[in-house]
């Protein structure tokens, strides 16, 4: 065993004199409470100390000072290896879910837009980069299920945020920032986060109506939809069924002549989110699925969902409508926006994107491991769903 030091350490840890104190304290047959009272220092630090640096992992009782010491000494010696620096399979592992590049249904890669990384966060109403981007908490979560047992295939989630962030500890290159959900070059502390009717709205059709089974989410099939607005007027349609997180995306083209001369007034919407195109859309989408799978969609107030009722004629489908200036009744759904922003940022053309573009981005998201699905994809739970009706 390597010599003690008899250095005085800071008051933040414990010091020798203090783990002889615990040792009696055990040997007399004291409780972790009343041993911290003694020391003045806090049950959970007494609680800690037993559990990692006793004499023997099987017995807490084998507890001895001098071994206790060594033990913490050895953990605090400093500089350490990063765990991804040194398993060159869990680094791969780990940049590939980070920025790994995205793929159609068919396997063919997408590249997305290029972007050069500038060693700070992108600006507003700027392409971002897109890559498979799995955050780190899902990563971390995701070993234990592709390696379950293989303990050196671990890793948490902080230790990955400090290979982005630290320099010292940069086993990952700095330019997988870019990859993160909020794309900061610098980490800081999380920030405290901070309607008028309409002629095709009728209390029937309101989000009080609904079904009771909706909101559990135990029956699949409900679904939660909105649009995502960017340049132009140009619009990607979201659909988010609640069960599963399984996520489609309309593909709304703008219509001829879309910003080639003034819009005339009361004409139709050449954007190409008009009720009619967006009606048409759900319709084409839902039609590919079964119908255990199209029960009812709920929406927020917007007028691209005028044409509700012929939507339900045609497939079937009820249409609920949320409370105004309440996204929080299709919480889903606005979550899957904000993810789905990290490929479509604000203030960029939407209209240049295919439909097969689309179809990659969803997949990507489909991909991803969920916590609240216990770390299964939303395409796995569907696929589950399908095989068992």
């Amino acid at each position: 065993m390597c010599p003690v030091s008899l250095a005085p350490p800071s008051g933040r840890y414990l010091s020798l004199a203090e783990r002889e104190e615990i040792a009696i304290a055990r040997a007399e047959g004291c409780g972790v409470r009343e041993t911290a009272r003694r020391l003045g220092r806090s049950p959970s630090t007494i609680s800690r100390e037993l559990r990692r640096n006793a004499a023997t992992r099987t017995d807490s009782s084998g507890y001895r000072a001098t071994t206790a010491q060594w033990h913490a000494e050895r953990r605090a010696r400093r500089p350490k290896i990063a765990k991804l620096a040194a398993n060159d399979q869990l680094r791969a592992y780990v940049e590939d879910r980070l920025a790994g590049l995205i793929s159609r249904p068919d396997g063919t890669p997408v590249a997305g837009p290029t972007v050069r990384f500038k060693g700070r966060r992108h600006g507003p109403r700027q392409d971002r980069r897109w890559a498979k981007a799995w955050s780190p908490e899902q990563i971390s979560a995701r070993l234990r299920v592709d390696f379950p047992a293989d303990e050196t295939m671990r890793i948490s989630h902080e230790a990955i945020y400090q290979s982005l962030f630290i320099q010292g500890r940069g086993a990952l290159r700095r330019e997988l920032v870019a990859c993160l959900r909020t794309g900061r070059a610098l980490r800081v502390p999380r920030a405290r986060v901070k309607g008028r009717g309409k002629h095709f709205l009728t209390p029937e059709v309101m989000i009080s109506e609904r079904p009771a089974e909706v909101a559990d989410r135990a029956v699949p099939g409900h679904w939660e939809g909105d649009l995502i607005i960017g340049l132009n007027k140009s619009a990607i349609g979201t659909l988010v069924e609640r069960t599963t997180r399984y996520t489609m995306l309309l593909h709304l083209p703008p219509m001829e002549g879309h910003g080639r001369a003034p819009r005339e007034r009361n004409g139709p919407p050449l954007a190409g989110h008009g009720a009619a195109a967006v009606r048409d859309a759900i319709a084409e989408t839902f039609a590919a699925l079964p119908e255990q799978l199209r029960r009812s969609l709920t929406w927020d107030q917007g007028t691209e969902m005028a044409d509700h009722a012929r939507l339900r004629i045609d497939t079937g489908l009820a249409v609920y409508f949320c409370n105004p200036h309440s996204p929080w009744q299709r919480g889903t759904n606005e979550n899957t926006n904000g993810l789905l922003r990290q490929y479509f940022p604000k203030g960029t053309d939407l209209a240049r994107h295919r439909r097969d573009d689309l179809d990659a981005v969803a997949l990507a998201l489909n991909n991803r491991p969920r916590k609240t699905l216990g770390w299964t994809t939303p395409a796995e739970v569907l696929d589950e769903l399908l095989q068992s009706v």
